[in-house]
């Protein structure tokens, strides 16, 4: 019988996801202060889901 294995962190977003939260950081930013860090993890979150979702070449 297959057995399912749980993950055992939360689920990265998908890169369209990323992408949206990125986008809503930008536009929500307070007193025109750069939010770095929380840029720089949402960035590496992005790059990650991309690589994840291009197929493989031959």
């Amino acid at each position: 019988m297959h057995e399912t294995l749980t993950p055992a962190g939360p689920a990265r977003p998908s890169a369209a996801e990323a992408n949206e939260a990125i986008r809503h950081l930008v536009e929500t930013r307070v007193d025109g202060e750069w939010p770095s860090e929380a840029y720089a993890f949402l960035l590496s979150e992005w790059a990650e889901a991309s690589r994840a979702e291009v197929p493989a070449g031959p």
